[in-house]
């Protein structure tokens, strides 16, 4: 196609758009007007702003519209109303919007390969003119004036498909902006709930692992040995202690005290007061952060390729020696243990542990059948003492778990051993009778066996076994009960066991005759110790011993207990309160004794101003209630029934409260001597108190602490709350 041609199309094409542009911006006017209301839709706050602009442009397309006609019908700009618009400019402005239509058309044609195709008329659209769907897209510039200030060109599409495109587009914008807003504000709370799924992956579930064999401990051992004492460093000569029989004080003016001390924490203090405010805090964070740094490099371990955690990695500072009770080798020396007391075990694989610098260890060994890391012998009885693993550690959970698993099976075949024994108080060997006779009071009271001891070695406490003629009186009738044996000793740690006990007829004779000829210092079963019960116990159970009964007795007991005092119709505090009255009548049974506490008076005195306090509360709460509903009868409106229902709440919140307290008091004063902790941890399966508090919607936190969950991890686990000891 030649240039001439090409250029009479491209001005038939601009007179074209020129006469019939008032038409075609009609039909966009319409359509921009329909996306102007879906915007204020979406943006409200800017309603009347946008409102204005859309008037303005309005008025000026109609201004522009109307010039437009006398343009084309009189051939010149002179009838124009505008008296500031300059000729040349009209007219540069058509030649520009002529060249650039011509021009897009070559660019258009070009691009789609063809140098000069012919022109084909479309089908009319609704308006009634031809155009084609690439002209229909391309945007119509209207000329600008000088003082149309606020004019802004803007794109007009025909087409409701681009429109529908475009509006979908700002909408998955809108919504991407809310998602990114929202992500950002629950950041904090998916990362609070994947942690806890981290610690749990942390968790090693050895329970649900393949067990070693018999007598292997381990396989892999690695630790850093023990911390010993620090050195001991003497006070300056000016700082001395004495003791008046009461309290230890100081020798010397507390400004050389507070000095010396200062010294300690790298610490000045300027006057005596900030030394008194500021020093043991001081200290305490000094200790604190000493601990942890120890705790971070020693008590930690490697075993079987997991992270286990040591119980007591430190060696006890020299001192005096205490004991229970009224010890006999009480205020002797305990001397400072040294590396070359030492016996390392790890095994042969791991990094051994290195001494401290100019020592050696006595022995390093690598034996997997034992479970200690470190022992010594101690100088005060020769004992050999030992660095364990935590209690939460796999080891220790095995044992555990054996050990009341022993004990479910003891509740298979007790009965039978309890026939045995009643028919061994008729045998004629003596031996068999004293035998039969500490079993039965092994199995119904509880006792331990007791060990053979050497005089003066020890403090005088004495098991079932170990019984003397001294402690035991018969009594033939007491308090309106026939048969009854009174019981007076000291138990384990010294503490007193006292107890009235009525018998069987068939004990009581034995005891007779045990007793007969015998002085009270001579041993009530003298043909019996605490080894040949055991080896008997082993042939009537596999893994029997007398230890297993105190275990048994007390987890059955918790267990009966437990479905005896449970009422399902009372809330949680009254549930505790139940659990614990069960784990006292196992802590009584197994004498789990304790003094009570130094600031018990005070505590209940504490406890008790808070529980009258709390009355009054209920007191005022009921009489505003009371009125409330005298009020509410005279204006029987919405407002005053509104306000005694929440009235009503408060009430009930308050006796609720009251009650917490009210059993916390009976609580504290029950176990004003019950030691709970000893039984709950030793002597109770914990699966029984898992099931419980799965059977009951108990929290498990309000019966084990954060240590005694870590303890008993494996039970917490695969307990169910149908479980049954």
């Amino acid at each position: 196609m030649s240039g001439d041609q090409l250029h009479n199309d491209s001005q038939i094409e601009a007179d074209f758009r020129a006469n019939d542009s008032h038409k075609h911006k009609d039909k966009h006017k319409d359509r921009e007007h329909r996306h102007k209301e879906h915007k204020k839709d979406k943006e409200k706050d800017r309603e009347k702003s946008k409102h204005s602009n859309s008037e303005h442009k309005d008025s000026s397309e109609k201004k522009h519209k109307d010039k437009e006609k006398t343009k084309h019908k009189d051939g010149s700009s002179e009838k124009h109303k505008d008296k500031h618009k300059d000729k040349d400019k009209e007219k540069r402005k058509e030649e520009k919007i002529k060249s650039s239509s011509g021009d897009i058309k070559i660019k258009k044609e070009k691009e789609n390969g063809f140098s000069s195709p012919p022109r084909i008329k479309d089908e009319p659209d609704d308006d009634g003119f031809y155009a084609s769907p690439k002209e229909d897209s391309k945007p119509l510039k209207r000329p600008r004036e000088d003082d149309d200030a606020e004019y802004k060109p803007k794109k007009i599409k025909t087409e409701d498909i681009k429109k529908a495109k475009k509006r979908k587009q700002e909408e998955e914008e809108d919504s991407k902006a809310k998602k990114a807003k929202s992500k950002d504000k629950k950041v904090p709370e998916a990362d609070k709930r994947k942690k806890p799924k981290k610690e749990e992956e942390q968790k090693w579930k050895w329970w649900e692992e393949e067990r070693y064999p018999e007598g292997i401990k381990w396989k892999f051992l690695e630790h850093k040995g023990p911390v010993f004492a620090p050195p001991y460093e003497p006070l300056p000569e000016n700082v001395k202690f004495y003791y008046d029989g009461k309290v230890m004080k100081l020798s010397t003016k507390a400004e050389e005290v507070a000095t010396f001390f200062a010294k300690m924490l790298d610490h000045e203090y300027t006057t005596k007061e900030v030394f008194r405010k500021n020093f043991f805090k001081d200290w305490r964070k000094k200790i604190k952060e000493e601990n942890e740094r120890l705790l971070k490099e020693y008590g930690y371990c490697v075993m079987d390729n997991h992270k286990e955690r040591i119980a007591n990695f430190k060696i006890e500072p020299p001192g005096l020696f205490r004991g229970r009770g009224n010890h006999p080798k009480m205020g002797m020396l305990k001397r400072r243990i040294m590396p070359e007391d030492i016996i390392i075990n790890c095994s042969k694989d791991s990094k051994i542990p290195a001494p401290p610098p100019g020592h050696k260890w006595k022995e390093v060994r690598h034996d997997n059948k034992v479970t200690w890391l470190v022992s010594w012998t101690e100088n005060i009885q020769g004992s050999i003492k030992y660095i364990m693993l935590n209690p939460s550690s796999r080891i220790k959970g095995e044992k555990d778990w054996q050990k009341y698993e022993t004990a479910r099976r003891l509740k298979k075949c007790v009965d039978k051993i309890r026939n045995q024994y009643r028919e061994d108080w008729k045998s004629k060997e003596m031996k068999v009778r004293q035998r039969a006779v500490a079993l039965y009071f092994i199995d119904k009271l509880a006792l331990r066996a007791g060990n053979e001891k050497e005089e003066g070695e020890t403090a005088d406490t004495v098991g079932c076994c170990s019984l003397r003629v001294e402690h035991i009186k018969l009594h033939p009738e007491l308090d309106g009960q026939e048969y009854v044996v009174e019981f007076d000793f000291l138990g384990k740690d010294s503490i007193r066991y006292y107890n009235k006990v009525p018998v069987e007829k068939r004990v009581f004779k034995n005891l007779q005759l045990f007793m007969e000829n015998k002085q009270p210092e001579d041993d009530l079963f003298d043909r019996l110790n605490t080894s040949i019960l055991n080896k008997h116990l082993q042939d009537l159970m596999e893994g029997l011993t007398a230890k297993v009964f105190r275990t048994y007795n007390a987890s059955i007991t918790l267990q009966q207990q437990l479905k005896e005092l449970t009422n399902p119709d009372d809330n949680i505090p009254a549930k505790i309160l139940s659990y614990n009255r069960a784990n006292r009548a196992v802590a009584i049974l197994c004498n789990h004794q304790r003094a009570p506490p130094k600031t018990f008076e005070k505590s209940m005195m504490n406890l008790q101003s808070k529980i009258d306090a709390k009355k009054e509360q209920l007191a005022d709460a009921r009489r505003e209630l009371k009125s409330a509903k005298a009020d509410a009868k005279v204006r029987r409106d919405e407002k005053s029934k509104k306000t005694v229902e929440s009235k009503k709440k408060a009430v009930q919140r308050i006796e609720e409260q009251l009650m917490k307290l009210e059993v916390q008091a009976t609580d504290r004063e029950e176990n004003k001597q019950i030691a709970l902790g000893t039984s709950k941890l030793n002597y109770l399966d914990p699966r029984i108190s898992v099931a419980w508090c799965k059977k009951w919607g108990i929290p498990i936190e309000k019966i084990y602490n954060k240590t005694q969950r870590e303890k008993f991890a494996w039970a917490i686990d695969m307990a169910e709350e149908d479980y049954e000891f």
